[in-house]
């Protein structure tokens, strides 16, 4: 038997033939605004007032600050011990509380505590 051969036609797209966006600038309507006349007022420059700073008062006395440092030399020897266990103080903020409570009991200018 003989073959037979069919050609196949290639199918063929027509290309898409783009047309160039002309671009149209937007025109807008121009909205006429009223005017509004404001009063001109003068002014007056700002005079600060001169104030006296006031002097910052000391939160700790001279005692409690002593109080405080001796605190600390017996933390750093080893020889700070808490009140109640008797447990070595090695923490600064530790040595500080009671070098200010010590000053507390004694009547030194330290603020109260806050709890």
């Amino acid at each position: 038997m003989a073959r037979k051969t069919t050609t196949r036609k290639k199918a063929t797209r027509k290309k898409a033939t783009r047309k160039k966006a002309t671009h149209k600038k937007a025109t807008r309507k121009k909205t006429t605004r009223k005017k509004t006349t404001r009063k001109k007022t003068t002014r007056k420059k700002a005079t600060r007032k001169k104030t006296t700073r006031k002097k910052s008062k000391r939160k700790y006395g001279k005692a409690a600050g002593k109080k405080v440092k001796k605190a600390m030399e017996e933390r750093k020897a080893g020889k700070l011990r808490s009140g109640r266990s008797g447990k070595k103080v090695t923490s600064r903020k530790q040595a500080i509380a009671i070098g200010l409570s010590e000053a507390r009991k004694r009547g030194a200018k330290v603020p109260k505590k806050k709890s």
